[in-house]
């Protein structure tokens, strides 16, 4: 998520008011939606909180699961914990960070909005990506690791959860194209706005309505492959993994594209 949309994602701040990849919303007197960027915050900042932000989900994720599995033998509550968790804590981040960054956490989200920047819409730029997308990364990793650190585990241990079966990798593209289709889908309707309860409230079902847990971002799923619990990935794993999310992001800007039709053609004024 950054000056624009986001992984939790939302739109960013001009002087016109918020702005999203459809284009302005809203008044010059109208304060910015929850998540949405100020346009002169520097780069530094943003890639900060871009490496904050997914840390700290990462931290949410790996942590709640190994909490989970500490007090409960039963999959079914350890997987509702892990997904309470993060829909919480998913929710804040976009909340607190999403007007530094725009609240992205995610190279999906990151690319799709430079993509719609070259198609004419507000988003990224190169630059722009090529300081996002490595503080994610860095981010998600660190997360993993003070998860560990904080449950008194070794700091690094390579996950052996294996999760290369096929279904499994139609579940990462289903869930990431739905997550894009979300943040898109509301920028595209003016209601960025809601980003932060919309987004939260979708990874949270998908968690449970896709084989693979709704894992629906790069930089999250390198992360978890650093710890070896519940919520971890096999490093084997984690190409499939990041190939099908980065599909499944396209398909979710064409299913955008056929819902919404044209730029302008719902776009709020």
């Amino acid at each position: 998520m950054t000056g624009r949309p986001a992984a939790g994602a939302v739109g960013s701040s001009g002087p016109a008011g918020p702005v999203g990849p459809s284009g302005p919303v809203g008044a010059v007197d109208v304060q910015p939606a929850p998540g949405a960027t100020p346009p002169r915050v520097p780069l530094a900042r943003r890639a900060a909180a871009e490496f904050l932000g997914t840390g700290v989900l990462v931290a949410v994720v790996v942590g709640s699961g190994i909490q989970a599995t500490e007090l409960s033998d039963d999959v079914g509550v350890q997987l509702l914990a892990n997904s309470l968790a993060t829909v919480f804590g998913l929710g804040v981040l976009i909340l607190v960070l999403g007007p530094v960054s725009g609240a992205h956490f995610n190279p999906v989200v990151t690319l799709a909005e430079w993509w719609t920047a070259r198609r004419g819409g507000p988003g990224v730029t190169a630059r722009e990506v090529a300081a996002y997308v490595p503080a994610q990364v860095a981010g998600a990793i660190g997360g993993a690791v003070l998860a560990d650190a904080m449950f008194g585990r070794a700091l690094v241990t390579w996950s052996t959860h294996d999760r290369s079966a096929g279904h499994l990798l139609v579940g990462e593209v289903v869930a990431t194209a739905g997550l894009v289709l979300v943040i898109f889908g509301l920028a595209r309707a003016g209601r960025l706005a809601y980003a932060p309860v919309a987004v939260a409230s979708y990874i949270g079902a998908a968690y449970w309505f896709t084989s693979s847990t709704s894992f629906a971002n790069p930089a999250v799923t390198v992360g978890r492959a650093f710890s070896d619990t519940f919520a971890g990935i096999e490093p084997a794993s984690v190409p499939g993994f990041v190939a099908m999310q980065l599909i499944g992001g396209v398909v979710g800007l064409v299913v955008v594209a056929l819902v919404f039709g044209p730029r302008g053609d719902s776009s709020p004024s």
